[in-house]
């Protein structure tokens, strides 16, 4: 069966852009292809072209079915006839639709050709470029000009019109320099080949594979090793067509700079690949990929490449220089007019309420608190510094070189690691200097955005609340840290700056105990002032917890046990409500606990109906030991006796597994009770409702049952 080949060739398209255009074009493609049988498909992108081939592709294709609709079904049989009669139908072939007669119309089979042809230039006007660009008078939008289009199906060239005089034909060109010009191609094999011969790589995974070993052999060569960056390594994948690596050589006179100084110079400003030495530090030489093979071995490329390196290394010694010749500390006053946001004010009044909130968690884990205090006033200070202002990358590593000068070594290391984690594989600060203000930072930042309705929306989350809530969990996660984050919340969202330490805590810990009783009781009420407060704590909480939930769902994790505890007791402890939900899981997950479940189901669908039956709720129903007549019932009745208060001691005191394990020796008990017990016998009715209402109490005080799935 014949194969299609398609291939958009542009002026240069940003390297950022190209993975994502090439799965658009797949995708885009294979949709355009619905009804068309073919083998698989596959997308590549470079510098200058987007790619598609789909193997074994029908020459022809039956269109969807579609419905064509008729008179009413009381319409005059004339009416009717002239229906049938438009389509060569019979009486027998109609349907009744919502009250037409109708046919299912199977339209006749198609070229895939025609097919292409109509689609393609839709396609192409609809493709999802980030930024798109017009060139000459047409409307028609594209990343760059649009230069070629090459469409080809079974060897034919199919030809369609696209814009600026542009049809698709079967021409494409090498590389710009080293082959320019056009030439045809008959298929995909052959257009590989064509474009390897005049040197181009098609495929970005064989360019990357291609930099990657390149350059470490060069650099194994001398002894060296490449810094990983799998970042940079796609990104300049994206740039060249025909990657040549080569090694130039850095200064002695700059390998004083701190490493992270030299490598974001040359990663953000020239593409440059950073070396080291075995033993991690960094080494006097860097790689570069050049797009061309030079004949003279790439000398030049490397001499004038040097050359560049020195001219951008300069100006970071220039602000190495300059920052250093003030403390950390002195730039703290240009941070009053740095505007955070908006709604939220300036970098300093920022930095004050994180001095603030870090001292407040600091108390709870047990750290240094003047410490914490003095690592938060510093944290930001060098956003105002030379360097940082040249390259935001460096905020934080610039402020620990800076503030190893003058300040206490942990002091310094908190300012780094304050940041992180900066992604899902980024490590977490342990130190707790760190963990306080990295903690204090982020829930700074959730807690002022959502109070100033800047919250994260289904299609973008400009201000990176996920990131910092994902933040926050894993900092909790990964150290077993056992807080309060409702306290904390309420602490930097605190209205009054004045108030006194003591009356902040009696004031948040009335608070605190306010939210948690709100749960349970829907007449809790605050003080005015402060249920604005109370709100946005409860919503930034309620957003952490959802991610905390997509991230075990991420794990492979059981979020609905998460789920089911939190819909019955509201904890903001994270690590004692996922060991709670750990002892759940395990429990469910247990012969006993899956039986017990599904006994407990059992109950509560006979209460709820029963409940709507009598318009009553049986919730605390008095039990009376003189009806317990069967067995059954009195073993259910004092095995609940024996384990609902054990399982409350349990539970108050952290012991979790033991009361689940508590509550699984209901299992036995509550088996026997409904194989042997009719729960509506008129006489004992009422008795045996109430009983079963103790049951769902005792277990519903563990967790919301009915959030746990299958």
């Amino acid at each position: 069966m014949p194969e299609l080949l398609i291939e958009l060739f542009s002026e240069e398209i940003p390297a950022r852009m190209q993975a994502r255009a090439a799965e658009d074009w797949r995708r885009q493609m294979d949709s355009a292809l619905e009804y068309v049988s073919h083998g698989g498909s596959t997308a590549y992108s470079g510098p200058r072209r987007i790619v598609y081939v789909a193997s074994d592709v029908a020459t022809l294709f039956k269109p969807a079915a579609k419905v064509e609709y008729g008179p009413r079904l009381n319409a005059p049989e004339r009416a009717l006839e002239g229906f049938l009669g438009k389509f060569a139908a019979k009486r027998e072939d109609l349907v009744e639709r919502e009250g037409k007669w109708a046919l299912n119309i199977a339209p006749p089979e198609e070229p895939t050709s025609d097919l292409l042809a109509r689609a393609l230039p839709a396609v192409l006007r609809n493709f999802p470029w980030p930024k798109s660009m017009r060139w000459g008078t047409s409307p028609f939008l594209w990343v760059r000009p649009l230069q070629r289009v090459v469409c080809i199906l079974g060897g034919e060239v199919l030809r369609f019109p696209v814009e600026h005089g542009v049809v698709s034909g079967d021409e494409t060109e090498g590389h710009r320099v080293l082959a320019p010009g056009a030439f045809r191609v008959t298929g995909f094999a052959d257009y590989v080949a064509g474009l390897r011969e005049r040197k181009v790589v098609l495929d970005a995974a064989e360019r990357a594979a291609l930099i990657r070993d390149g350059i470490a052999a060069l650099a194994a060569a001398e002894g060296l090793e490449v810094v990983p960056d799998d970042g940079l390594l796609a990104e300049v994948s994206g740039l060249v067509e025909w990657p040549v690596p080569l090694l130039g050589r850095i200064d002695d006179a700059f390998m004083d700079l701190p490493p992270e100084v030299m490598r974001t110079t040359m990663r953000v400003n020239q593409k440059y690949f950073a070396l080291r030495t075995k033993d991690g530090r960094a080494a006097p030489r860097f790689a570069l990929v050049a797009n061309i093979t030079a004949t003279d071995g790439g000398q030049a490329l490397v001499a004038g490449n040097e050359r560049v390196l020195r001219a951008r290394l300069s100006d970071a010694r220039f602000f190495w220089d300059l920052d250093r010749k003030q403390k950390l500390e002195d730039f703290l006053p240009k941070l009053e007019t740095v505007v955070f946001h908006a709604k939220l004010g300036t970098q300093g009044e920022r930095v004050r309420r994180l001095v603030r909130l870090a001292g407040f968690i600091a108390e709870g884990l047990g750290a240094d608190v003047t410490q914490a205090r003095r690592a938060a006033l510093l944290a930001k200070a060098d956003l105002a510094t030379g360097m940082v202002g040249e390259f935001p990358e460096l905020q934080g590593i610039m402020g620990r070189y800076y503030a190893l000068v003058s300040e206490a070594p942990e002091v310094a290391e908190a300012i780094a690691a304050h940041y992180r984690p900066m992604g899902p594989t980024d490590a977490v600060p342990s130190q707790k200097l760190a963990i306080c203000v990295a903690l204090a930072d982020k829930l700074d930042q959730l807690a002022g955005f959502f109070r100033a309705n800047e919250r994260p929306s289904g299609s973008g989350d400009p201000y990176a609340l996920r990131r910092a809530a994902l933040g926050v969990i894993r900092i909790i996660r990964d150290n077993q840290l056992r807080i309060g984050l409702l306290s904390e919340l309420l602490e930097t969202l605190f209205p009054y700056d004045d108030a006194s330490a003591l009356e902040r805590s009696e004031v948040i810990a009335s608070m605190v105990a306010a939210i948690k009783r709100m749960g349970a009781d829907v007449s809790v009420r605050v003080e005015p002032q402060f249920e604005d407060i109370i709100s946005t704590a409860t919503e930034v909480l309620d957003f952490l917890f959802d991610r905390l939930r997509v991230q075990l769902r991420a794990e492979g994790a059981r979020h609905d046990v998460v789920a089911a505890i939190l819909g019955t007791t509201p904890d903001d402890d994270l690590t004692r409500l996922l060991a709670r939900a750990e002892a759940l899981r395990a429990l469910v997950e247990s012969e006993d606990g899956a039986n017990l479940l599904a006994a407990y189901r059992r109950a509560a669908n006979i209460l709820r109906i029963e409940e709507k039956k009598d318009a009553a709720s049986y919730t605390g129903a008095e039990l009376n030991p003189a009806d317990l007549t069967l067995p059954e019932e009195q073993a259910l009745a004092a095995a609940l006796d024996h384990a609902a208060p054990e399982a409350a001691r349990l539970l108050a005191t952290e012991h979790f597994a033991e009361a689940m394990a508590a509550l699984a020796t209901l299992r036995a008990p509550l088996d026997a009770f409904f194989d042997k017990v009719l729960v509506n016998e008129p006489q004992f009715r009422r008795n045996r409702l109430a009983l079963l209402a103790r049951l769902r109490a005792a277990m519903d005080s563990v967790a919301d049952l009915s959030k746990l799935e299958g």
